[in-house]
């Protein structure tokens, strides 16, 4: 069996007063795109954080292309490639310096070559002799994701790439992530933009309060959970009959997930009914928001508070 790129084994993260990880167990197969999504507070960021050696697991084992994070990290490190959600940076140092830095920190010399490529695949080539500290929150991101990758490592995590960012930075960003995905590196991928998670990872794990309550294909987990979406803006009270199937209520904005169109004109008559005026309305397939609500929706209901 091939050796997986990522591979989590019943791993729990203690800190006094949290669980931040409670048994979770992973695999994630090399040039796989893999998504890793959850609310805030889900444990994603810790997972991301053992995964990488900057925090020990309470248990557990985390190996990164067959080499134990902890008792081979050098190799681990070397593996992984991380683009963390925090910008940080050093701001005495041009783009070009900051990445010729970090390609000494692997052993790497003369890497000016692959850094050209990874600048000009990222829009920086014209920034390459800027200072850190000049460049915008956008650009300083760029030069994020170049860092994680001037060492071309196999597996790639990035955490939050497009937080906050412009459309110009996500295209890019995202032609470039297929590209390297397309030559065998693995991506592992958390983010709150669901629609790019439903259109870019070929598998998807949730989780929700440190525990993995979802992992599957993403196909799949479209497929069973497949029907309708109705967004309804309404003026009056939400009939009773439709409290089950609401998987989002903020103000007079109502979401519903459907199974069919059947259930979509026993809605519609239930609104009827119960006297409450729909002022605008809006109907489609269900995708990815819909699966990520539901499931967490289902998860609260079966934990305790």
């Amino acid at each position: 069996m091939p050796i997986p790129a990522i591979l989590a084994a019943d791993v729990v993260k203690r800190y006094p007063k949290v669980t931040a990880l409670d048994g979770v167990s992973l695999r994630i197969e090399s040039g796989e795109f893999f998504g890793l999504l959850g609310p805030n507070g889900a444990g994603k960021t810790t997972l991301i954080s053992i995964i990488a050696g900057l925090t020990r697991a309470t248990s557990g084992r985390v190996q990164v292309m067959g080499h134990d994070v902890v008792a081979d990290y050098r190799a681990a490190r070397r593996a992984l490639g991380v683009v963390p959600q925090e910008l940080v940076f050093d701001p005495f140092f041009t783009v070009r310096e900051t990445l010729r830095f970090q390609s000494g920190y692997f052993g790497l010399r003369d890497n000016d070559d692959w850094i050209d490529q990874v600048l000009a695949n990222l829009g920086l080539t014209d920034k390459a002799d800027t200072n850190m500290r000049a460049l915008s929150g956008g650009m300083k991101r760029r030069v994020l994701v170049a860092q994680a990758l001037v060492h071309r490592p196999p597996v790639i995590v990035l955490d939050e790439p497009t937080a906050g960012v412009d459309v110009e930075l996500r295209q890019t960003l995202w032609r470039f992530v297929r590209q390297l995905n397309r030559q065998g590196h693995t991506i592992v991928l958390t983010t709150h933009y669901l629609e790019e998670a439903q259109e870019l990872c070929d598998r998807i794990a949730m989780l929700r309060g440190g525990r993995l309550i979802a992992l599957d294909a993403t196909r799949e987990l479209l497929r069973r959970f497949s029907g309708l979406r109705m967004s309804a803006r309404i003026s009056g009270g939400l009939p009773a009959a439709l409290a089950d199937s609401v998987v989002e209520c903020a103000g007079d904005r109502v979401v519903l997930r459907l199974a069919s169109v059947e259930q979509l004109e026993a809605a519609l008559a239930a609104f009827r009914a119960a006297g409450t005026r729909i002022d605008d309305l809006e109907v489609g397939h269900a995708d990815l928001e819909d699966v990520f609500l539901q499931l967490m929706a289902e998860d609260r209901a079966q934990v305790p508070a």
